[in-house]
């Protein structure tokens, strides 16, 4: 029901070259529900769609690298930004947010406020500015997280890889041989 129509049209190649791209709607699911459960991190991310079911389930059980996340988010801040708005105030119609928080579950609750209650277009003009820099500050938490892991871990390395002498097969074979040679000869003396 949202307009993605910004993000789409940027990625249609006419040409036919180079590897297909992960769907933007992927991506913009990952973004949106991540920021929605405080993920904002593009490695969390990139994790979660291995290790938790909701972020299989809308990654379609494909792995979108925490590179790619990044990118796409960089490529597409200002559309992302307007899009997070128009998921905020769909919620909000909805009744499923107060400012910050989104409501995935369907329960029904009891509460004395009136869904009907009107609000004056300075109310609303408020609400939204206040979502705007939200969604701002957001955007800004995963850049600088982002921008904090490439320092830590390096850019392009989630930061659970194995150490380099411990990368292939063969050389972990060769290393529990030696660890195995030396306890053996510790067990001997």
């Amino acid at each position: 029901a949202l307009d993605l129509s910004p993000i789409l049209d940027t990625h249609a190649r006419k040409d036919g070259r180079g590897k297909a791209a992960y769907h933007p709607v992927l991506l913009v699911r990952l973004l949106v529900y991540g920021y929605a459960v405080g993920k904002r991190s593009s490695r969390q991310l990139e994790r979660a769609t291995f290790d938790e079911v909701p972020f299989r389930y809308l990654a379609a059980d494909q792995h979108p690298d925490h590179d790619t996340i990044s990118t796409f988010r960089q490529v597409h801040l200002q559309e992302l930004a307007k899009l997070f708005l128009q998921v905020l105030a769909l919620c909000r119609k909805a009744g499923m947010v107060q400012l910050g928080q989104i409501a995935i579950d369907g329960s029904k609750v009891a509460a004395n406020a009136s869904q009907r209650k009107s609000h004056s277009y300075a109310k609303l003009s408020e609400r939204e500015q206040q979502w705007l820099e939200t969604v701002d500050r957001l955007l800004k938490e995963a850049q600088a997280k982002d921008e904090q892991e490439d320092r830590e871990f390096g850019p392009g390395r989630r930061g659970d890889e194995l150490p380099e002498e411990l990368a292939t097969a063969q050389q972990q074979l060769a290393r529990i041989r030696a660890a195995k040679k030396e306890l053996e000869e510790e067990a001997r003396r």
